[in-house]
């Protein structure tokens, strides 16, 4: 899979970086347009958005094939943005030492949606040893689901271990506030579509500049982003 750039009225290497600039620093669409202006790069803010749409998820999709592998002992927490004024739900967890497990946006807080979470992080990472959620019962309900599932089909020596102790999950909570940064940033997001692409690309970023891509040589945290499209 590679990035199909054919038919755009700019090169690779300008969206590329106007791509980086908006998901890795606080930097409005406008104030990247100006940006490259100064420069006489003239594109418009609406440009960038539909950069930000089609290119994002596609990037954090090849940046998969590239991750390295995280701990067995997750912490798994939700916490609410704002798309098109109403409020959502954006589960996202991470594992002992930090690294970004997964994430997924979901406009209901229930069992269905906390196992739409975890599969969907387990099909990228595998079974985890132990989870760390907060007191959610829709949480914990959908690991049960799981573990009965593992059990009915003869791994239970691969069920998982259920704890809920907030202190522990105080590192996941923490690092929502960036993405609650880059939610006020926008004052809130107005599509669906907008919204989960400049997620994916957001945590993409942060993945990529906590060293989780795995490179055959030393790079500037830059670097990985832009081999992303090579």
């Amino acid at each position: 899979m590679k990035l199909n750039f054919s038919g755009r009225h700019y090169p690779q290497n300008i969206i590329m970086r106007a791509l980086r600039y908006y998901l890795a620093y606080k930097l409005s669409y406008r104030e990247i347009e100006e940006i490259f202006s100064e420069r006489n790069i003239h594109f418009d803010h609406s440009t960038l958005n539909r950069w930000v749409i089609k290119y994002a998820p596609q990037l954090e999709a090849m940046f998969r094939r590239r991750k390295r592998r995280v701990s067995g002992s997750w912490r798994m927490d939700e916490t609410y943005i704002k798309v098109k004024g109403k409020w959502v739900y954006y589960y996202r967890a991470v594992d002992k030492f930090g690294a970004i497990i997964d994430f997924y946006l979901s406009e209901t807080r229930d069992e269905p949606a906390a196992r739409a979470f975890f599969n969907k992080a387990i099909n990228q990472h595998g079974l985890p040893e132990k989870v760390v959620i907060d007191k959610s019962g829709a949480n914990a309900a959908a690991l049960d689901t799981i573990n009965i599932r593992l059990w009915l089909s003869g791994h239970m020596l691969f069920m998982i271990e259920i704890l809920a102790i907030k202190y522990l999950n105080n590192i996941v909570e923490q690092s929502h506030r960036k993405v609650k940064g880059k939610m006020h940033q926008c004052l809130g997001w107005k599509s669906w579509e907008g919204t989960e692409s400049t997620l994916a690309g957001f945590e993409l970023w942060s993945m990529i500049k906590q060293g989780q891509m795995n490179t055959t040589e030393m790079m500037t945290p830059w670097e990985p982003f832009y081999s992303l499209a090579a």
